[in-house]
């Protein structure tokens, strides 16, 4: 089986729904790295010499590989990352390999036969 990384830097007020989203959408979890930092076309804004950020999570789905588009576009329109700027981006990369994921297999596999 194949997998993908699928990474998305989100706004922290929808990382909930974006998690949320990736699993009804086939994700089998996540990783959540809180508190991240990150700077877009715009500069943050200062207020009296303070920069005011707004703080970021990164989630990381490892994602069977014909999963993982349909993934990436539904957590794309959750976190409105298209029609609002600076709401978050999210890619994926292909994996080479990956140990510790036969829980995944199992019921992916699962999954699959029950369709059949």
């Amino acid at each position: 089986m194949r997998f993908k990384l699928i990474i998305a830097f989100v706004d922290d007020t929808k990382t909930d729904l974006v998690l949320d989203t990736a699993r009804k959408s086939g994700a089998k979890g996540a990783t959540v790295i809180t508190q991240a930092r990150g700077e877009g076309i715009k500069q943050a804004k200062t207020f009296f010499g303070l920069t005011l950020e707004v703080q970021r999570d990164v989630l990381l789905f490892l994602v069977e590989e014909h999963l993982s588009r349909y993934i990436l576009e539904k957590i794309a329109k959750a976190g409105e990352f298209d029609s609002t700027p600076g709401s978050g981006i999210a890619f994926k990369i292909d994996v080479e390999d990956a140990i510790g994921v036969m829980h995944q297999v199992e019921e992916l596999t699962q999954e699959l036969e029950d369709e059949i």
